[in-house]
């Protein structure tokens, strides 16, 4: 049995937001102080057989909407939302002992949010982006760098723009859970559920 850290201790429901995108807030803003690479997700998907499909993904904001994420719209997963477009994700902050996992539908963010975010990311990120055909077979490394190459000389000189294979996705969380680590455990969890009057908050057992 490990010590119960002295600044984690059991949580109640009168301690939750009653709008789970604002607990969440909370929860992230500690996450990126005391956590590495807090906004990494674990992004679960379905593909055409039903079989179930998962990979790290980052979270790269969140708000009333749900949970984004940014991602090559030819890849496995962007075909496996275009055929079931509902997905789960998980965050899990070790040295919290705290996770979070949402549930619901998904959908393509607008064009023009997909081009605010690009305008933020490094240029050899924006590169790569355009190189790299992601998820398909390629004969090797060499192939990858070169692909990168002929890139990078047709964008020599000016802004990298985004390429309309590449932008965004929304979660629109439909469940939320809570899960925080206790002793025994004896672990807190809180469940979400949205409703026609907003959201409805149980307990859960561990």
């Amino acid at each position: 049995m490990s010590p119960r850290r002295p600044d984690m201790p059991p949580l109640g429901r009168s301690e939750l937001r009653a709008d789970p995108m604002a607990q969440f807030a909370v929860w992230f803003e500690r996450a990126l102080e005391e956590t590495p690479l807090a906004e990494a997700t674990t992004l679960a998907t379905v593909d055409m057989s039903g079989n179930p499909d998962a990979r790290m993904v980052l979270l790269k904001g969140f708000g009333p909407a749900g949970f984004r994420f940014f991602t090559n719209y030819e890849s496995a997963k962007a075909a496996q939302l275009g055929g079931t477009p509902h997905a789960a994700l998980v965050v899990y902050w070790r040295e919290l002992d705290r996770q979070v996992r949402a549930r619901g539908p998904v959908e393509r963010l607008p064009a023009e949010e997909s081009d605010a975010y690009w305008a933020t990311r490094p240029r050899d990120s924006q590169l790569s982006a355009w190189a790299s055909p992601q998820s398909k077979a390629i004969p090797s490394r060499g192939e990858l760098e070169g692909l990168l190459e002929e890139v990078t000389e047709r964008h020599a000189g000016g802004d990298v723009p985004r390429p309309p294979h590449w932008g965004g996705y929304v979660l629109h969380p439909e469940t939320v859970e809570f899960w925080q680590g206790q002793v025994a455990r004896l672990h807190d969890r809180f469940r979400y559920t949205r409703t026609a009057d907003g959201w409805r908050i149980e307990r859960l057992g561990p």
